[in-house]
């Protein structure tokens, strides 16, 4: 979710079809971009890449299109995802450096297709995507095409208590509770992009994606928090390490679906640079 700027300059990377990307860069080295999930901006895990930044890498984080500060071309493809994040690396990057990827939930499936796609990754790394393998609770019924149909309405409240109630499993009245927080109104402006996410994990039914898995050929570290209480979501991050062809799992100290930055960076600093 998104929280409050600071004074750090935005910087704009322009991606393959025009699109202005929004990013922030913290610290000098090899570029670590920090890819966020559903609801996020470039300033839900700022402390990532400003905790990175400090430990010899340049820490990225960026408005993925449709938020914040970046634009948001038409039509929508996964594929024009994979090149915003390719020219966010290489706009805050020097030619030829290594080059990795952090994503959080639905924005570690952004990750995997752009490993899988070409994009000049390293190393690449993910908390806890939620993939829907057999031990998940079934996804909501026709997915992208009720996130359309809100869509097609203007209902942006719509989609953010369809897509916390029905996809996330958050009772009624938490859902009820985010009304008149300071987090509500960011979330209300970034709701047409949970259809992004949704596409990024592969519409409607969201398995793991065999053949996208069986290109990822850089090694990749799945991270769950000891803190994320459901199984299916905690021990999505041994499922994803076991299907990939040079993965490797970890759990970290943290609490529901996030590890604190300070315990977070030095476990991704040690693994790109192992």
């Amino acid at each position: 979710m998104s929280t409050t700027p600071t004074t750090t300059t935005v910087q704009h990377a322009q991606s393959a079809d025009g699109t202005q990307i929004a990013y922030e860069a913290y610290g000098s080295g090899p570029v670590v971009a920090v890819v966020g999930g559903a609801f996020c901006d470039r300033g839900a895990f700022r402390d990532v890449a400003q905790t990175l930044g400090e430990l010899g890498f340049t820490g990225v984080t960026y408005d993925r299109r449709g938020r914040g500060d970046s634009g948001d071309t038409k039509p929508y493809a996964v594929a024009r995802e994979v090149e915003d994040l390719t020219a966010v690396i290489e706009a805050a990057g020097e030619s030829g450096s290594a080059a990795y990827a952090f994503g959080i939930s639905s924005g570690g499936a952004l990750v995997i297709e752009a490993a899988a796609g070409g994009a000049p990754l390293t190393k690449a790394s993910a908390l806890e995507v939620p993939y829907r393998t057999a031990a998940w609770p079934p996804p909501p019924e026709r997915y992208i095409e009720r996130l359309e149909a809100f869509e097609a309405e203007g209902d942006r409240e719509g989609i953010l208590r369809f897509f916390n109630r029905e996809a996330v499993g958050m009772p009624e009245e938490m859902v009820d509770g985010l009304k008149g927080t300071p987090m509500w109104e960011p979330m209300l402006s970034m709701t047409y992009t949970v259809k992004y996410d949704g596409l990024c994990l592969g519409g409607d039914e969201q398995d793991i994606p065999a053949e996208t898995f069986a290109r990822v050929m850089i090694p990749f570290l799945a991270v769950c928090s000891s803190g994320t209480q459901m199984p299916w979501l905690h021990d999505s991050a041994q499922v994803v390490a076991d299907a990939l062809p040079n993965g490797t799992a970890v759990e970290l100290p943290g609490e529901f679906h996030q590890v604190p930055a300070s315990t977070l960076a030095p476990a991704l600093a040690e693994f790109f640079r192992g």
